[in-house]
Formats: structure tokens, sequence, C-alpha cells
């Protein structure tokens, strides 16, 4: 299946997992902060023109305007072996976020929201064949994003 069929089934979340602030989650959003922010201008300079689909968005709770049926984004992407990696910031400076999709081979593609004044906001799973979108434990959504962030980031150091 394809990935836009994945986000296409993001639609489907009426909520996701808020990542709470947990002890010494103060110091690690700092951390992450410093990585997104560095993420973030990579991609502003070196990402190619693409958009994040208005269902996608809505899910995620990114607003738009009425006439944003999509929204611009600037993204890059990268497949090692068969994962495939995607990361996105808005077009638009006067918006705030950057997403990383993870699309597994074993029909799983993780998605992780964030804001790069907030850090992590949002983790959740999809799995196309069944039709399902869930949340992440707290615990494993700042793991994966974590290790996420530090994928890109040596992405953007090295290109």
């Amino acid at each position: 299946m394809r990935i836009t069929a994945w986000l296409a089934a993001l639609g489907l979340i009426a909520s996701c997992m808020t990542a709470s602030a947990a002890p010494g989650a103060a110091e690690a959003r700092g951390i992450d902060n410093v990585g997104l922010r560095s993420v973030a201008g990579w991609l502003r300079t070196h990402g190619a023109n693409g958009f994040l689909g208005a269902d996608v968005a809505d899910a995620i709770g990114i607003r738009r305007g009425a006439a944003e049926e999509p929204l611009p984004a600037r993204q890059r992407g990268f497949r090692n072996d068969e994962v495939l990696r995607i990361a996105q910031i808005p077009a638009d400076e006067g918006r705030d976020f950057v997403l990383f999709m993870v699309q597994q081979p074993d029909d799983q593609v993780f998605f992780y929201f964030s804001t790069v004044r907030e850090g992590l906001k949002k983790a959740f799973v999809s799995i196309p064949s069944k039709n399902l979108v869930a949340p992440l434990e707290r615990y494993e959504a700042e793991r994966n994003f974590r290790s996420e962030l530090l994928y890109w980031e040596d992405k953007a150091a090295t290109r």
C-alpha cells in the first residue's frame, strides 16, 4: 500500500496521544528543540516542495484555512533497506511543526508530530491492512521520536 493511503487513514483519528510531561521532560525538550530547529532549517533550505494532505493536517490538529486543501510543505525522504523515512515542515514560516513519518516493511507507518517550540506533541502508528490507527505509549513515542530526530539531525549535518 502506498504511503498516501496510510496518510489518508489518519483522517479516521478523532484524537491522538499527546506527549505529556514527565520528570526530566523539560531538559529533554530543550535538547529536542535544538535538534528540531536544526532539522527544520535544513528542510527549509534543502527540502523539496510537497504537501501535507488536509485530512492528515486535520487529524493531527494543524490549523488550516478553508482554501488550503493540502498544506504546502518542504520535505525530504530517504529509504534505507525497506524503511522509508519522510520529514516535513510547513512551507509557510508562520506555522511551526515538524512531522516525521516512518514506513516499515511490516505494514506499519509511524507518525511523530512535533513543534520546534514544544517538541513531541503526538505519536501514533497506522496499520493500513487492518484499517487501524492507534496512539503510541508515551515512553515508546518519546524513545522512537528521539531516534528519528537523531536520524534527521545526521542527515542535516551530512548533506
